[in-house]
């Protein structure tokens, strides 16, 4: 695979999980909940959903840095300071939209 297109691919892969993720956040349906649909009765269901979409994020974003592919145009400053910091808190899941819907 040339650099380019393994750029492309790292570019998919990191807007799909950036999605994935904020679809948790929102408490949206996702790929996960078809996986364990038994589980969403469960109260802690969603704060494990939204930290396997995190470490997906997270793990992709590692992914992109080691392979030197360009991956902070993606996300909006206030959140490249939460992928920076690595932990998931309510902070996280308060302010992950705050700066984009600031700027509308």
């Amino acid at each position: 695979m040339d650099d380019q297109k393994l750029a492309r691919f790292f570019e998919e892969k990191i807007n799909l999980a950036k999605i994935q993720f904020e679809r948790t956040v929102e408490c949206k349906h996702t790929e996960f909940d078809d996986l364990y649909p038994y589980m969403s009765e469960q109260p802690t269901f969603f704060w494990y959903k939204r930290y396997v979409a995190w470490q997906e994020l997270l793990t992709i974003v590692k992914l992109a840095e080691e392979l030197h592919i360009e991956w902070k145009t993606f996300f909006t400053t206030n959140q490249l300071g939460f992928i920076e910091k690595k932990v998931l808190d309510a902070k996280v899941l308060d302010e992950w939209f705050e700066e984009c819907c600031q700027e509308s």
